[in-house]
């Protein structure tokens, strides 16, 4: 095809395609049906040229790639009619994702409810709370009892027996459904565990399987790699590959029982589009895309966020919109800002969370300064038209402080000094720390460390320390106000602290982790609606902000800009809505602060603030904010 424009070559691989599926009764059906023709017409070029450019250099290329269409075709074929209608209706809203409506909670299905059955038996209270989009964290088979908390999966298609099995999954994401609930699931490309039938084979010798994972006979290639490559688990093994017992080594970034699939071979590509597509059928809304920045490898280099894996992540995707067009991707990448936004594309990944703010609220909670997260919102928090940031208060796991070192430059932070007083305060090694967190994947060789711990007892309700109610609600505040689509580790609403007794179990006490992931905390909950009591004070100022979020229309969609406080205690910024906007101010210090009227010129005399309901006069004497209070304006 040499000397041919990348659309004729791909019309012409096209045609080629189509006229290798007439030879079977399968690909026959396929060309039938004018829905999938439709679909594969208006984004064959970009599974093309990705394939292309990937394997092109293969002889088969092409022959993988009638097999990749002819896969995602019989998939189409199986998608339920429910599926198919939502397909069209979110076709016809493209946006619809974007909504104040969202509001999203996680939770590991064991831990909170027992089993998928439990799941659905709490699908009245999430509708309760105002919940439009539920992360069950990673719920597929995988070995026990390591298993990276799930992220070590054995089988795409088989759930965990003690949380049930593949139909019950199906018929929680119908009832799900009918309850206008989306449901996400993770879907951990980089790598399987060394359980996996196919990491079994390689594990065999069996040629064709060793050729999906990064296997060397001996340790020369290894050696290379690891001389750029950088340790994520030191404490479960140096560097980046482990030895098998018939003494290869394979590629195993994380934990020793998870390796990694080689991408550059295309098998590997048709067996993970096989396993997404199969998964959407069951039902699945969004797929997190779990450590997708390791998922190429190339010599000389880090192996992170390399360009391939856009393309990776571009292709796959585009596979979505033939086969599955309402499915949507989001990524998962913490690390340096300028890679995480790498990621958020329509065409690529439409939600991404926002590592950023999460870590810099902590960071201006600890230090009363809100320098550096104002800085990062005017900076880097406005994305790409049709995305959205996930944002937070804390996850599943740790938090790392993925600041920019010269963003914090320009503030007079030292990144690598800053970042150790964050750990020291968040692990009460600090005098004056509120914080009651445990140190994760601590490092004195390099000085790493991050952070675990539950909101609660990282803004103080466990040491007992003034203001934690304060603390908390403020910082889900800024999550429910600042764009995109807010997340709740569910339990943090009920103020769940910290549980340490995995300490006490031999599987899970090397990885701190767990101390944040703590079971469903039944009193809690069964004094939500109590407002003398602290948990039934912190679910009554959450779900006030979840009403106001959904009846407060300027916080739809993904755009949030920096407005000048004057004042660096008080984080300042406006969602611009169609005829009105909304300017949301938030004080982090411990002490009452003041902004003064010179800021609010050009604005009306007065507003009022959504959280209280009070008008508050701007341009008299400026605004007095009380410790940690936040306030919406909308004018």
């Amino acid at each position: 095809m040499s000397g041919l424009s990348i659309d004729q070559q791909a019309r012409a691989a096209e045609a080629y395609i189509l006229q290798e599926l007439k030879k079977s009764d399968d690909g026959k059906k396929i060309l039938q049906d004018e829905d999938f023709q439709a679909r594969l017409n208006m984004n064959f070029i970009t599974v093309f040229a990705i394939f292309a450019e990937l394997y092109g250099y293969r002889n088969d290329c092409l022959d993988q790639l009638v097999d990749l269409i002819l896969m995602c075709g019989k998939s189409w074929q199986e998608r339920g009619p429910e599926l198919r209608k939502l397909d069209k209706q979110r076709e016809s809203d493209p946006e619809w994702y974007m909504s104040n409506q969202m509001v999203g909670g996680v939770c590991y299905v064991d831990r909170y409810a027992k089993n998928l059955q439990g799941v659905k038996d709490k699908i009245p209270y999430f509708k309760e709370l105002g919940l439009t989009y539920l992360h069950l964290m990673p719920l597929f088979l995988c070995p026990q009892p390591l298993n990276d908390g799930g992220y070590a999966v054995s089988s795409y298609r088989d759930v965990d027996p003690a949380l049930g099995d593949i139909n019950q999954l199906r018929e929680l994401a119908t009832e799900l459904r009918e309850a206008g609930i989306s449901l996400i699931v993770d879907l951990v490309f980089n790598h399987t565990s060394n359980e996996h039938k196919w990491a079994q084979k390689a594990a065999a010798g069996d040629p064709e399987h060793s050729a999906m994972y990064w296997i060397f006979p001996d340790r020369n290639v290894p050696s290379a790699f690891e001389r750029c490559t950088r340790e994520i688990f030191p404490d479960d093994h140096p560097g980046s590959f482990i030895q098998l017992p018939d003494g290869r080594y394979i590629w195993s970034t994380f934990y020793h029982f998870q390796w990694d699939l080689n991408y550059s071979n295309p098998a590997v590509f048709r067996a993970m589009a096989a396993e997404m597509l199969y998964l959407a059928n069951v039902g699945i809304d969004f797929f997190r895309m779990d450590a997708v920045a390791f998922m190429w490898k190339r010599m000389n280099t880090d192996c992170e966020n390399l360009p391939e894996v856009h393309k990776l992540l571009r292709a796959f995707n585009a596979l979505c919109r033939i086969a599955a067009p309402s499915v949507l991707f989001k990524s998962e990448a913490i690390v340096h800002p300028d890679f995480v936004v790498s990621y958020i594309d329509r065409y690529e990944c439409q939600l991404s969370y926002n590592p950023l703010q999460m870590a810099l609220t902590w960071e201006a909670l600890a230090t009363r300064d809100a320098s550096m997260i104002a800085q990062a919102i005017e900076r880097r928090h406005n994305i790409p038209r049709g995305c959205a940031w996930v944002n937070y208060v804390r996850s599943h796991d740790d938090i790392g402080w993925t600041f920019s070192d010269e963003d914090a430059l320009e503030l007079g932070k030292d990144g690598t000094n800053h970042r150790k007083f964050l750990n020291a305060f968040f692990v009460n090694r600090h005098p004056g720390s509120f914080a009651r967190g445990v140190p994760f994947q601590d490092n004195p060789r390099t000085g790493d460390c991050r952070i675990s711990g539950t909101t609660a007892s990282l803004a103080g309700l466990e040491s007992g320390h003034d203001g934690a109610l304060e603390r908390i609600l403020l910082s889900f505040s800024i999550a429910m106000s600042t764009g995109g689509i807010p997340l709740i580790y569910l339990g943090d609403e009920v103020g769940q602290l910290n549980d340490y007794s995995y300490l006490n179990d031999a599987s899970k006490m090397d990885d701190s982790r767990w101390v944040n992931r703590p079971f469903y905390p039944e009193a809690n909950y069964a004094q939500r609606h109590d407002t003398t009591t602290v948990p039934g004070k912190v679910y009554a100022g959450i779900k006030h902000l979840i009403n106001l979020r959904k009846s407060t229309e300027e916080l739809s969609g993904g755009r949030a800009i920096g407005f000048f406080t004057g004042n660096p205690a008080i984080l300042g910024y406006q969602r611009p809505g169609v005829n009105s906007t909304v300017l949301c101010l938030c004080n982090f210090s411990d002490e009452r602060q003041w902004i003064g009227r010179d800021r609010f010129m050009g604005m009306p005399e007065a507003a009022v603030d959504l959280v209280t309901g009070n008008m508050i006069e701007l341009r008299r004497s400026g605004i007095h904010m009380q410790s940690h209070q936040y306030i919406w304006l909308k004018f």
